[in-house]
């Protein structure tokens, strides 16, 4: 740790004191400090990380919820669906459901938010689930509503984990920074130093135990670490493994996430199969790994076990820095302009150790014969580069990703990824898309099969990303709260599920 952050440390150690005192004086009250500020509060940006740990399942509501042992859909607005045929889904709706405005929550409201996510008049990251499918929503009755589909969608009540229900009022042509939702909480504050969140008294479910919850952000993991160990915090859901040193307070959770790195496969010289495969061989992962704990794992493909379509047998990249060199001089001989700059983008605060693990692999990269130069962007300007449309001025980059798929299906991986339309996809390949389209209508063993022949592909023939590991977490949670954290902690933390211990 370099001195300023020592320094910053001991004001948080000093300061802490007379913090504590107030955090314990309000019992109901909880304090969460994240890694980093979150560009917007879009309910359409949940699955960003620092958007839907802040209003996922608090202020605004999902359909659907995955439960994160079977990873089956469970009720929530909705509570039955059926399915009418192969492209249409009808959904039956919670009763007596009303948004914080004091809207009422009906048919009409479901097919309003998701025809708002849908229209591609705001920015919506969590579209990217759905890839290209059309949608078609048609309100039965009050509390029915059907959604059709321009292609077979087995697993809709799944996707309809990630659709966030907003109030109608809601503008459908801008982003919003105060969401309205049916959710337990909502939104009081949004500052550039805070958010805070106040529980709704016409909430429709149980009533939470805490009434207020105050969100503030720093970037270092020992100082996020420390504020929850003085009592100025209740909660940090990320520290790095160095930071993760008490084992009363300090919890260690497999989470969905996958780190990665993604090829922008169609800008020169990253349009070479061979560059790109030396791309993935320069990698000293057993060193790289050192950054992230003994309990991490190489990955090989972008889902974790357990999610349907993974491949057990699919072997990740090994280090093999003399190929890697070899590779990259077959292709300047063949032409090809391997000396051209190569900027990696990074994103500040994405991970613990994240900005080290990025200068590390620069570092490989450039032994490797490659011109690489490293720029570490915060969430707003990163998010630019992840989705389409890319930046038309971006050039030959790289980009440090970290990818959740806790929803129990590759379908919330594969089409984002791969498909030619797909939200971050770099790839235009007609006959991979074929095959991810029969994928996704696919059911049963065959879905399966042919996911994990996706994956095979993936890695071997199409190379468009470097797979880095599957991401062990690491959580403080202070000792007055009943918590701990699952595989859905990266996507959200619902403020319900927290109990203040008794004294």
């Amino acid at each position: 740790m370099n001195r300023s952050v020592h320094t910053i440390a001991a004001v948080v150690l000093m300061t802490a004191a007379a913090s504590s005192a107030v955090a314990q004086g309000a019992a109901q009250e909880i304090r969460v400090v994240l890694p980093e500020q979150p560009a917007n509060l879009e309910p359409c940006g949940t699955i960003i990380t620092n958007v839907g740990q802040i209003l996922s399942q608090n202020v605004v509501e999902s359909l659907t919820v995955i439960d994160p042992t079977t990873g089956q859909p469970q009720p929530k607005l909705a509570t039955e669906w059926t399915s009418v045929d192969p492209t249409t889904w009808r959904i039956k709706l919670r009763e007596g459901v009303k948004f914080q405005d004091g809207t009422k929550f009906n048919a009409d409201a479901v097919a309003f938010s998701i025809n708002r996510m849908i229209s591609g008049k705001i920015t919506c990251s969590n579209i990217a689930k759905f890839g290209d499918a059309k949608l078609t929503l048609t309100p039965v009755d009050d509390l029915t509503v059907e959604i059709k589909s321009d292609r077979p969608e087995p697993i809709m009540p799944t996707l309809l984990s990630v659709v966030m229900i907003v109030s109608p009022k809601t503008p459908v042509d801008q982003a919003v920074n105060d969401p309205v939702g049916t959710g337990p909480f909502k939104l009081s504050t949004f500052s550039p130093q805070t958010v805070v969140l106040d529980a709704f008294d016409g909430y429709w479910g149980k009533k939470p135990e805490i009434t207020k919850a105050t969100y503030v952000w720093r970037p270092e993991s020992s100082i996020r670490a420390a504020m929850v160990e003085t009592g100025e915090a209740d909660l940090t859901p990320s520290i790095a493994i160095q930071d993760a040193s008490n084992p009363e307070t300090d919890f260690a959770y497999l989470n969905s996430e996958t780190t990665a790195i993604r090829i922008d496969a169609a800008e020169p010289p990253l349009n070479d199969l061979r560059v790109r495969k030396a791309l993935n061989l320069a990698i000293d992962w057993e060193g790289l790994a050192q950054l992230f704990g003994d309990d991490v794992k190489r990955a090989s493909q972008m889902v974790v076990s357990g999610i349907n379509g993974h491949d057990d047998a699919l072997e990740p990249w090994p280090y093999d820095p003399e190929e890697a060199k070899k590779l990259i001089e077959e292709a300047r001989a063949a032409g090809v302009a391997v000396d051209t700059e190569i900027k990696l983008i990074g994103r500040n605060g994405i991970y613990p150790n994240g900005a080290e693990a990025m200068e590390a692999m620069m570092t490989m990269w450039q032994d490797a014969g490659l011109n690489v130069k490293l720029t570490m962007l915060d969430v707003a300007d990163w998010l630019r580069y992840l989705q389409k449309p890319f930046p038309p001025e971006r050039g030959p980059n790289l980009l440090q990703m970290m990818h959740d798929n806790n929803k129990g299906d590759a379908a919330f991986t594969v089409p984002i990824f791969y498909r030619s339309s797909g939200s971050y996809s770099t790839v235009a390949d007609s006959a991979f898309d074929k095959e991810i389209d029969e994928a996704l209508a696919a059911t049963g063993e065959a879905r399966t099969n042919s996911f994990k022949a996706i994956f095979s592909k993936a890695r071997n023939e199409v190379v468009a990303d470097i797979p880095m590991f599957h991401m062990i977490g690491y959580t403080r949670v202070g000792t007055r709260l009943e918590w701990k954290p699952d595989i859905t902690t990266n996507s959200e933390i619902p403020l319900a599920n927290i109990a203040i211990k008794e004294d």
